[in-house]
């Protein structure tokens, strides 16, 4: 009887822990005073031993290793075939995640036979799905999917459908990685929706990270960081370390691939300051990836080939070919940019023969489009081609439209070398059509203002209309008065007083809200026209001009790429009321780059608060940039150097503040020079007015103030901003 209560008080503390809002450092304590107070060798102290190392082996894995040789001990003693295979399971995945792959596969193959031997089939659908996982690590993705199939398979057949989805959303993994992503996004739901039914916050986490990381790899970069914003915040809760690390390392890489190189840097290191993450070394090979790369964007090459060396000596010792491909072909690119043609041609061919073998899409893109860019520059054109039509055919068909560009880039180029202009001149179209803003300015700003007019002469109808039916009641029943009789007329005339005066005042109202309407309407079309000057654009077509002619090709590309973007994002912008604040600085970021590309006339910096989450603050669009482009233009005149302007936003007592500084002469000096104290910028004004409006709207301070920096005893102009701003909420 003592044996059953006992076993009925584990069963109660696992599944509880398991099962409710208990943290793992509950089930933990539960467990562990289970093992101090059950001294007995028998299953149950196995059972409790295997457990503990499951919920140890991703934050504690020494502590883990500890547990299971215990537990395999005891089994080993009892000879209970079941909870011997089951020890050697959970041995195969502690060791799994440390990336011990050869114990690993050991341990699984020894429960496998055990399983088998006993026709549990509970059990190898387990150790299949284990050893799917470990071969998907190794990057051996076609394997790995096999013993997924094998695992769903097992599950179906002992109608297990709580388990399925776990399959299905392990099959989503190597689906996304080898760039099937529609197929992928439907079973990383499936499986979400699954997991937070049984409020399984694990498997929440894992796919909310693959969701978010499939919006990542299609460019979709406020719904990616939203959905990793939400897999930290259960990390945290959890206190799970790996899931913390791999949130931080992924939220760094979506602020990476929109420039925010210094912002991504800040997430990879505070993900390497995370000691028990560590253990996990595939993990730490990933992260030191992705900080080579930023070290390469930012052009410090020693930096960069320290950290993918790192990386390589790690992926070797753990036999990951997936983060061993991606150094490889990191070293590549760097050393076809300090022109060692023949070192980097041997970099992407060994990336090549990874990649052909595990079949991951993206590294095997990169190998491609390296070698197809070495060849060309080694003036091997017949090489080049051959590749850059497989880079093309590749990122065709799994829909890679960064790589897309690439293949056309380099066909347009070696082609012109052959002399085949018309082949040339095909692939030149493709490359634009892909990098170019599928939006003409001019037609589009001619549609918005035709909108916009429409829009405002309706409005002044509806209100014509309502006055002359209100004027017509008011003459209809002055009309019928006269024919009142003399006893009615005084109660006549105070309800027709009464009327006319409740009409006036609800005429009042409608037509100041019509008015506002109509403020916002013109003031909206006069941001639009203002947005982006012909003169800028002019500029910047002409500097692009004179890169192309000077045979600037890697500049005129990247200032190509900058202006199309600022382009399409302020097109974008246009047509909607709010934005999010993520896409206004990023437009922000564009704008200042393509102002100081040519000659670095001015130095720069953009700084966020650490409490503003960028991808969930919506505000109205081009607030900012009309400031930046004043201090540009006006605030440099007779300074040669040392020219500075800092842009920085933070939100303090539910205020999101803005302000933009510069080292320039002062507004003072400013209307001095300017011969006209009573001139003041159309942008300011027509910043000022929309303000003015959207604080109505939103109910919420709206205001701009502009002082010269003299009377805080500094040199130049300061522009405060209140921005109006909606949050949005975290479903």
């Amino acid at each position: 009887m003592k044996s059953i209560n006992l076993t009925l008080f584990f069963l109660i503390c696992f599944f509880t822990a398991l099962q409710t809002t208990f943290s793992q450092k509950t089930a933990i304590d539960s467990l562990e005073n289970v093992l101090k107070t059950h001294q007995k060798k028998d299953t149950i102290r196995v059972n409790t031993l295997n457990y503990l190392a499951f919920y140890n082996y991703r934050n504690n894995p020494p502590q883990a290793i500890k547990y299971i040789d215990e537990a395999l001990s005891l089994a080993e003693e009892l000879q209970i075939v079941k909870f011997l295979a089951h020890s050697y399971y959970i041995k195969g995945v502690v060791y799994t995640e440390q990336a011990n792959f050869e114990v690993a596969i050991e341990n699984y193959e020894k429960s496998v036979q055990l399983y088998t031997s006993i026709d549990d089939k509970n059990g190898l659908k387990k150790c299949n799905n284990g050893l799917g996982v470990l071969n998907a690590y190794r990057g051996n993705f076609d394997l790995a999917i096999t013993y997924y199939k094998k695992a769903l398979e097992l599950a179906k057949q002992i109608d297990n459908d709580e388990t399925v989805h776990k399959y299905l959303y392990n099959i989503g993994n190597i689906q996304a990685n080898t760039g099937n992503y529609k197929d992928a996004l439907i079973n990383f739901k499936k499986a979400l929706k699954v997991n937070r039914e049984t409020k399984d916050s694990l498997g929440i986490l894992n796919s909310l990270n693959s969701i978010a990381n499939i919006y990542y790899s299609q460019g979709n970069y406020p719904v990616a960081l939203e959905y990793h914003n939400n897999s930290l915040e259960i990390a945290k809760s959890a206190k799970d370390s790996i899931g913390i690390f791999q949130s931080l390392n992924n939220i760094g890489n979506v602020y990476r691939f929109q420039g925010l190189n210094n912002k991504a840097l800040h997430f990879y290191n505070k993900a390497l300051e995370i000691d028990k993450a560590k253990f996990n070394v595939k993990n730490v090979t990933a992260l030191k990836n992705n900080i080579a790369g930023i070290y390469y964007d930012k052009n410090e090459f020693d930096k960069a080939i320290t950290y993918y060396n790192e990386s390589i000596a790690l992926s070797k010792e753990i036999n990951d070919n997936v983060n061993l491909a991606t150094a490889l072909n990191g070293l590549g690119f760097i050393h076809l940019e300090i022109d060692k043609y023949t070192q980097a041609l041997s970099y992407f061919k060994e990336a090549n023969t990874i990649t052909l073998n595990n079949n991951n899409s993206y590294n095997l893109a990169d190998s491609y489009h390296g070698m197809a860019e070495a060849y060309y520059l080694m003036k091997k054109y017949d090489l080049a081609l051959s590749n850059a039509e497989k880079l093309g055919q590749l990122s065709e068909e799994q829909e890679l439209l960064l790589h897309q560009k690439n293949a056309y880039y380099i066909l347009a180029n070696v082609y012109e070398k052959k002399g085949d202009f018309k082949a040339a001149l095909l692939n030149h179209q493709q490359f634009k059509t892909i990098n170019d803003s599928l939006f003409n300015e001019e037609s589009i700003e001619k549609i918005t203002q035709l909108e916009y007019e429409y829009k405002y002469k309706q409005a002044l109808d509806s209100a014509s209309i309502r006055e002359l039916k209100l004027t017509k009641t008011v003459m209809a029943t002055s009309q019928h008065l006269e024919k009142t009789q003399r006893n009615l007329f005084i109660g006549v005339i105070a309800f027709l007083m009464t009327a006319i005066v409740l009409g006036g005042i609800i005429f009042s109202l409608k037509l100041r809200n019509e008015k506002a309407k109509t403020q916002n309407i013109v003031i909206e079309q006069k941001l639009l026209r203002s947005q982006m000057t012909p003169h800028f654009i002019f500029n910047s077509l002409s500097v692009l001009q004179g890169m192309i002619l000077n045979k600037e090709d890697k500049k005129s590309i990247f200032y190509l790429s900058k202006f199309s973007k600022l382009l399409r994002i302020t097109l974008e912008n246009s047509r909607d009321k709010m934005v999010l604040l993520s896409q206004e600085l990023l437009a922000i970021q564009n704008y200042l780059t393509l102002q100081n590309l040519e000659n670095d006339a001015f130095k720069h910096t953009v700084l966020v608060d650490d409490t503003i989450n960028v991808s969930l603050f919506e505000i109205p669009p081009m607030l900012i940039q009309p400031f930046v482009e004043n201090a540009i233009e006006h605030a440099f005149k007779n300074k040669t150097d040392d020219k500075q302007i800092d842009i920085k936003l933070t939100y303090n007592d539910k205020k999101l503040i803005c302000t933009i500084a510069d080292n320039g002469i002062g507004i003072d000096c400013s209307i001095i020079k300017s011969n006209n104290k009573n001139k003041s910028s159309l942008a300011t004004t027509i910043t000022a007015e929309r303000l003015a409006v959207l604080s109505k709207d939103y109910n919420m301070e709206g205001s701009v103030t502009i002082e010269d920096r003299k009377k805080y005893n500094e040199q130049g102009t300061l522009v405060t901003l209140v921005i109006p701003h909606k949050i949005i909420p975290i479903s």
